[in-house]
Order: C-alpha cells, then structure tokens, then sequence
C-alpha cells in the first residue's frame, strides 16, 4: 500500500528550519529509505510562488502569486510504500517527532488509491 503524507503547517509560526532539525529530519528520513519504505519525499516552495488554477463554469482561470498569506500550507510531502496502515502511521510519528516541541506541525496521511 502507498500513503501520501502531506506535511501541514502554518507559515507564519513556523520556526526557520535550523541544522539540528535538518540532522534529526535525515536520520528518519534514511531510516525510511533503508526499511524500504520512503518512495519520494521533498519540501514545496512558498505559497508566494504558487500558480492557482480555478474551473468554474467550465471556464479557467489562471492566477499567479503571490497569494495572502494563509493560516495553513501544503510544506512538503513524503510517499511511503507499507504493509498496512499501522506501519504507515508508526513512520508518520516518527517523522513528527523529529521536528521536536517548537513545531506546530500536522501531517495529513491519506492512501494513494491503486487501480484493482
């Protein structure tokens, strides 16, 4: 099964990610990479940077940043490859914990749907 973690945050109180985050943030994700289960993972651009494009109507629109700042982001990402559920969870909490108290950060972990 593949999980997408998509790593939440608010901009605005985020902390600037320091050397020791970096450190910590490494050993799990090689960890991860070494149990087989990391697939991909990366962080994402600043919301400022963002393209939108909205349908409505069956018509698009394509809206350049940069946007008011919002109270929660899309950060960054991790795909992850597991037996089940459980062990997905299990590496989501330790990726957490590695960013340490000063982080308000919420992962959202959703199963990336298989074709049967």
């Amino acid at each position: 099964m593949r999980y997408m973690m998509l790593i939440h945050l608010d901009p605005t109180t985020a902390p600037e990610p320091d050397a020791a985050l970096m450190d910590r943030v490494g050993k799990v994700i090689e960890e991860m990479t070494k149990a087989g289960v990391l697939l991909d993972t990366n962080g994402l651009r600043p919301v400022s940077e963002a393209t939108t494009i909205k349908q409505s109507g069956g018509k698009q629109t394509v809206i350049d940043g940069p946007f008011t700042e919002s109270k929660e982001v899309v950060g960054g990402y991790c795909i992850l490859q597991t037996k089940t559920k459980e062990e997905a969870v299990e590496w989501t909490s330790r990726f957490l914990d590695a960013h340490g108290p000063e982080w308000e950060i919420e992962v959202e972990l959703r199963q990336i749907a298989e074709e049967a």
